[in-house]
């Protein structure tokens, strides 16, 4: 049996990494769960799983919670409450499915405890990376992916020896302005952008697989995974979603996982790894699908993605100021207020203007988040 915290349950993942754990209520029991607003669903996985402790974010929510729940659980509000998750005695794997830089704290205090991390909230790693990464180091603690991308790279890997490793291939794709002409796609209606072809995802998230922006988090985050450089990191197009990203290998050889585009699979094997267990869903049917395409990725179309790379190469508090930049414009995008390529400009123009430090603590990367706020409110 393995004891399970979930930040973010009533998300996509989290709601998916829940019928996981109905599948099999003999090897999963769940034992904290967390969401920021949605507290009814919130309440019916409270009476569901029964966990020992429960977050949201507003008191209020709590209160109404406490008076509602038909279970012994605890309830706690803000980021304490997260913390309590991610720290929680009980717990034997903290899944962090969180959306936003909010996940950093939760993912640097789960390592810290000694708890295996499946992790969901790329942006731990984006900002936080090498404090995340040396501290799970420290502690000798998993952190398992589980993007679809980071979670067939480390799936590629098992048994090789990473010096013989070449590159990674994260593959991308293309998200529903793919086929469309840099002037059709700024003067596209947000809600287009809201309309994945192949995944069905938050809104911030969705937005961000429109701009390229996920894929250069990704990006980012594949470095700290798995120790790369810039170099080592490629991108390509994939309109299927069938391979989930390959790896390269120093006699040429190329090693993809395969699968459809189905995120419990990533979930429930960061949840069971190193084994494997039957899934209730469709085989892979290869020739069904025909044939696999592959494109380059247009960086003149999406922009962020370079920037992220360049925001990677130049390391310390720069990709912190991309994620912080990039999550305060992506509201201000669906509501109207700037524009797709707006996004870009204002995100180029703040990393430029910002020197790049080493940092030591989460402290240090909140005030740099609180010096982007700032400069996009000017800049608005």
């Amino acid at each position: 049996m393995k004891n399970i915290s979930i930040l973010g349950s009533t998300g996509s993942i989290g709601k998916q990494a829940l019928e996981v754990v109905r599948e099999y209520p003999d090897i999963f029991n769940i034992v904290a769960l967390s969401t920021n607003k949605n507290r009814r669903l919130l309440l019916e996985q409270i009476n569901e799983f029964q966990p020992e402790i429960a977050v949201i974010t507003d008191a209020e929510d709590a209160a109404w919670l406490k008076l509602h729940i038909q279970t012994r659980t605890k309830v706690y509000n803000g980021m304490n409450g997260l913390v309590e998750i991610a720290t929680l005695p009980s717990a034997d794997i903290v899944l962090n499915a969180l959306v936003g830089s909010i996940g950093l704290t939760p993912s640097y205090k789960t390592v810290e405890s000694g708890k295996t991390l499946a992790l969901a909230n790329k942006e731990s790693l984006v900002v936080g990376g090498e404090l995340i990464m040396n501290t799970a180091k420290k502690h000798n603690v998993d952190v398992l992916p589980v993007d679809s991308e980071h979670s067939a790279i480390f799936q590629c890997l098992r048994g090789e020896n990473i010096n013989s490793l070449t590159s990674v291939i994260l593959t991308a794709s293309g998200g529903p302005f793919r086929n469309l002409s840099k002037k059709e796609i700024e003067f596209s209606h947000p809600s287009k952008a809201l309309k994945h072809p192949n995944w069905s995802m938050g809104q911030k998230i969705t937005i961000d697989s429109a701009t390229m922006m996920n894929k250069g988090l990704e990006v980012i985050e594949a470095k700290w995974l798995f120790d790369l450089n810039a170099e080592q990191i490629k991108v390509l197009v994939h309109p299927e979603s069938i391979i989930h990203s390959m790896v390269e290998f120093s006699d040429t050889s190329v090693i993809a996982q395969l699968g459809w585009p189905d995120m419990r699979i990533p979930i429930q094997f960061a949840l069971t790894y190193p084994e494997r267990i039957y899934l209730k869903t469709d085989k892979l049917d290869l020739a069904s699908i025909s044939q696999l395409n592959f494109e380059k990725v247009d960086t003149k179309r999406f922009p962020n993605l370079q920037l992220a790379f360049d925001a990677m190469e130049k390391g310390g508090t720069m990709p912190c100021v991309l994620n912080s930049a990039n999550e305060e414009l992506v509201p201000l995008y669906i509501e109207g207020i700037v524009s797709f390529y707006q996004m870009s400009e204002i995100i180029d123009k703040i990393m430029n203007c910002h020197q790049s430090v080493t940092y030591s603590s989460i402290q240090e990367l909140q005030e740099i988040e609180t010096w982007v706020k700032r400069q996009i409110s000017e800049y608005i």
